[in-house]
């Protein structure tokens, strides 16, 4: 089986203090430490395992600049065969749609049987990328993936749905799967594992190898335009109403009251 990972180099916001650039269009990423994207870190596990127990190759692929090697020899230091880093300038600025474009255009020139992506990525949130390839290679796909089994050339999925609820359901392959956290857990990788890989190749990619003009990618191919990034500002804080119940109760009434909420 032919396994194609997508993996992202992304900022760790979670203890981060986020800072507007100039621009108003991004953030200023000068002093943030950056990692593989969460979802796409349980996706590579996903394919290591089904490469473990079915047998096949795996190939990560990345859409970025030259530090998204990094994302990439992660993958090979846990499993993966091949690595392709999709780095150009025409790639800047491109929303789900034109990203899902290079990568389709990569992809479709070696064959494949699965394709897998996390569900998002954390620094956009776009949750588009997955099914957006998908759409363009003609293939089916399944998105928020907690489980999957392999049966010959079908894929049984089990998908998490709102209120706790879980959908299973078999996909024809080839196709594509987005992958959501928790569906296994990611082994360690280790400096060892790294240094190993360092010197292994990665094949770099350009929108002129991908048969792809300037216009129908990045910033150029997009449907969307960021117009402006920005802090939410603070809102009102909220009120702790103490006392009794017929205390507490009052002052609720009170409020609505003064609010016009009370017919």
């Amino acid at each position: 089986m032919n396994i194609v990972v997508c993996v992202k180099r992304v900022p760790d916001l979670a203890e981060a203090e986020i800072v507007v650039d100039r621009s108003e269009k991004g953030i200023e990423t000068e002093d943030l430490v950056f990692d593989i994207n969460e979802w796409d870190n349980y996706a590579v596990e996903e394919a290591v395992l089904l490469k473990e127990s079915i047998g096949g190759t795996v190939t990560a692929i990345s859409l970025g600049e030259e530090d998204s090697e990094e994302v990439l020899r992660r993958g090979l230091a846990v499993g993966a065969d091949n690595a392709i880093l999709l780095n150009d300038r025409a790639f800047d600025g491109g929303d789900a749609f034109a990203t899902a474009k290079a990568l389709a255009a990569a992809i479709e020139r070696n064959p494949f049987d699965l394709i897998l992506t996390g569900a998002q990525a954390a620094d956009d949130g776009y949750a588009q990328v997955g099914a957006t390839l998908a759409e363009m290679l003609g293939i089916p796909h399944a998105t928020l993936v907690t489980g999957l089994e392999i049966d010959g050339n079908v894929a049984r999925v089990h998908r998490e749905l709102e209120a706790g609820l879980e959908e299973i359901l078999d996909v024809r392959l080839p196709a594509v799967l987005t992958i959501q956290t928790g569906i296994n857990e990611p082994r360690y990788v280790s400096i060892a594992g790294i240094r190993r890989v360092a010197r292994r190749e990665i094949e770099v990619l350009g929108a002129k190898d991908l048969g792809l003009s300037g216009d129908e990618v990045g910033a150029a191919g997009s449907r969307l335009e960021m117009q402006r990034l920005f802090v939410p500002p603070a809102t009102q804080k909220g009120e702790i109403l103490e006392g009794s119940v017929d205390v507490t109760t009052e002052k609720l009434v009170s409020i609505f009251a003064s609010k016009g909420w009370l017919a």
